[in-house]
């Protein structure tokens, strides 16, 4: 993924509230979400291409999601595929935090990453560039193709942004995330990042909805996890110069005798 916010135990309600964008080559194939039929516990969507996903849950309360880091000069041909981080902690049992901490004495086989995993209780965030592990404060955050809560446009906007939204009811709520998640806006050239793309890149980049010929978001996607264990997924797709296509909307209950409850 290249856009998350989340809203953690900050809503009366709904312990987690999730918005996010996957950006990627319009040309890598990938499956839309839904529950995996090789682990029928695991629902997110799929890249065909390494098997691995941007972000999923499983029924148990586990949940993972991944970015990449942006940086030049680009590392490529990594051993090993960032979508391998977030498929393994769901299909696996470790902890969260004995999981990023087997996976950060493995961090240089990846390419430039941030990872989130959780499991109902707790959220827990690692990168492979400097980042240590620590465990996510209740609030909002939100990620991008840096560290955690790093202030580029998209960040702060999308945070203030749901911040607002935290009152309304669950239609409003939906509608009001993906407003956020389509926003074409480009940040001002002023607060731009550089990270070694050139000027003109870092603004074709700065929207939260990127919408290329090549590359681009390719699926936005609204998770909300009620007090009841009670899962809301909706999720977008989209292909080349942000065309809509297929909307996933599933609704399920996690299994309460595996997952926390909210306090």
């Amino acid at each position: 993924m290249c856009l998350i916010l989340l809203a953690w135990r900050a809503h009366p309600e709904y312990p987690l509230i999730f918005a996010g964008n996957r950006d990627e080559a319009y040309e890598r194939p990938s499956a839309p979400a839904d529950f995996w039929s090789d682990a029928p516990y695991v629902f997110g969507g799929r890249d065909l291409e390494k098997n691995g996903t941007w972000l999923g849950l499983a029924r148990s309360g586990r949940i993972a999601a991944v970015t990449n880091y942006r940086e030049r000069p680009a590392i490529r041909n990594m051993p090993r595929s960032r979508g391998e981080l977030t498929s393994s902690y769901l299909l696996g049992a470790q902890d969260p935090l004995s999981y990023l901490e087997s996976v950060s004495m493995a961090g240089g086989e990846y390419g430039p990453y941030s990872l989130i995993v959780g499991d109902g209780e707790r959220l827990y965030y690692q990168s492979n560039r400097g980042a240590c592990i620590h465990e996510i404060s209740h609030g909002l955050h939100g990620l991008s193709n840096h560290l955690l809560d790093t202030p580029w446009p998209k960040i702060t906007s999308g945070k203030a942004r749901l911040a607002k939204l935290l009152g309304a009811a669950v239609p409003d709520l939906t509608a009001g995330l993906f407003e956020i998640l389509l926003d074409r806006t480009p940040g001002p050239d002023a607060e731009l990042p550089d990270t070694g793309v050139g000027p003109q890149r870092e603004r074709e980049l700065s929207p939260s909805f990127i919408a290329g010929d090549r590359y681009g978001t390719r699926a936005s996607t609204v998770l909300l996890i009620d007090r009841r264990n009670e899962v809301l997924f909706i999720e977008r797709a989209f292909g080349p110069h942000g065309k809509e296509g297929r909307t996933v909307r599933r609704e399920f209950r996690l299994e309460a005798e595996a997952c926390s409850k909210a306090e």
